[in-house]
């Protein structure tokens, strides 16, 4: 089950009153949509985007058995968020989430290969209709120094270039098509050491590959001006990253427009959760919550 993080704390800093719309834009399971439209009644709307189209529809099934009816449904990237404002003839939202971390679903239901334990196709595109880019072509047909690029950038992985160079060396031998043989590969690449760390030795390079694949970074470096602009005045632009490459780009995005006196910071320090609540969820160890007011 997909358990929505620092869910407390979003519901608090948003205060949803009836007749107010917001925006989920990576509603992933649900669970901040379906807490944020019960706060708000009948009378009060939750717009919910997720790129993966299969989590759309199954959400979709599971909000009408549980008879919610102030939860509308769009498959798409938020990247294009201003358009599909247009497109659905939206007023001005009160408040915009953004949680950059991808579903349970994800991970175990997809057969995407976003799991590094378990054995699926090399792909990892959250919507496969709309890119043709996946994992597979990245090991397969990328050279060596632009694997090695992704995997310094979007994963902060310490032994990029050997696990560069070891995928080079393993596809020449036979094309590397599954989630299995790719972690086969980094675990011959890497020290032996790494291989019993702290986490899994894996773990960075499912992840840059993940980013490079879906394109996440620059999706969000393209939303953030869209939320600005889109939001009404007072309203809150919530957005909680798992990483430092993603909260670094929203931390200076918040920082920039602070100046410009166009948004103000209501957390100068990140959000994060409660030691409670890491022990019932501990995927939301890393997370952190940055929020923003519109001024102007």
């Amino acid at each position: 089950m997909h358990k929505p993080v620092l869910l407390n704390e979003v519901l608090k800093i948003f205060n949803p009153q009836p007749g107010e719309i917001y925006i989920d834009a990576t509603i992933n399971g649900g669970g901040h949509a379906r807490a944020i439209a019960e706060r708000m009644g009948e009378k009060g709307l939750v717009f919910g985007i997720d790129w993966d189209c299969e989590l759309i529809k199954e959400l979709g099934i599971r909000n009408k058995e549980l008879g919610i009816t102030n939860i509308k449904l769009e498959c798409g990237n938020y990247a294009d968020l201003r358009d599909i404002i247009r497109k659905h003839n939206l007023d001005a939202p009160g408040g915009i989430l953004f949680d950059l971390g991808f579903s349970s679903h994800q991970l175990e239901e997809s057969g995407r290969g976003f799991s590094f334990l378990k054995f699926e196709p090399l792909d990892m595109r959250y919507d496969a209709k709309s890119n043709e880019l996946t994992a597979e072509k990245i090991v397969n047909t990328w050279d060596g120094a632009a694997i090695e690029d992704i995997l310094r950038r979007y994963g902060e992985e310490r032994f990029a270039n050997r696990i560069a160079e070891g995928i080079e060396r393993a596809r020449h031998l036979a094309r590397i098509q599954s989630t299995t043989e790719l972690v086969t590969v980094i675990s011959r690449s890497v020290h032996p050491k790494y291989r019993h760390g702290r986490i899994h030795f894996a773990t960075r390079t499912f992840q840059a590959l993940r980013i490079a694949v879906n394109h996440e970074l620059e999706n969000l470096e393209k939303v953030l001006p869209i939320a600005r602009d889109i939001i009404k005045t007072g309203g809150k632009i919530a957005i909680i990253s798992f990483h430092s490459l993603e909260d670094r780009i929203v931390k200076e995005f918040f920082r920039q427009e602070s100046k410009t006196g166009t948004l103000g910071i209501l957390t100068p320090k990140p959000i994060q959760a409660s030691l409670e609540e890491i022990r019932e969820n501990p995927r939301a160890r890393s997370a952190k919550l940055r929020v923003v007011e519109k001024k102007l």
